[in-house]
């Protein structure tokens, strides 16, 4: 299900960035890292383990708390990883390549998230 969701989703945005940032230097990619950061990557684990909360057949109510409690670690784990996975990628990788790079580092956190969302 995370490809399902997160190709399409996170393919748009690069195109949309790229839009509104164009250029590839040092600054641009800084740029689009703390906008990608700072705004697309807490709005798509928020959109993210809800979703895989409702497929798994939690009710809204278990959906909220499960958010509530995993939301906040699963964002800090990602500034951990992210920022400079997207830095290079921004910086060194042409657009059209941009979504592969995300998606061979994905497979580690797709895995964690997984972990996550399924966990209890």
């Amino acid at each position: 299900i995370c490809h399902l969701y997160e190709g399409p989703v996170v393919g748009g945005w690069y195109k949309v960035l790229d839009r509104f940032i164009p250029g590839t230097t040092k600054v641009d990619a800084l740029k689009k890292m703390l906008l990608d950061q700072g705004g697309f990557a807490p709005c798509f684990l928020g959109c993210f383990l809800p979703l895989v909360g409702t497929l798994n057949g939690l009710s809204a109510q278990d959906n909220w708390a499960k958010l509530q409690r995993d939301y906040p670690d699963a964002l800090i784990t990602n500034y951990y990883l992210w920022p400079a996975v997207q830095l290079a990628n921004f910086y060194l990788v042409p657009l059209h390549y941009r979504l592969a790079v995300v998606q061979c580092v994905a497979v580690i956190w797709n895995s964690y998230l997984s972990w996550k969302a399924h966990r209890l």
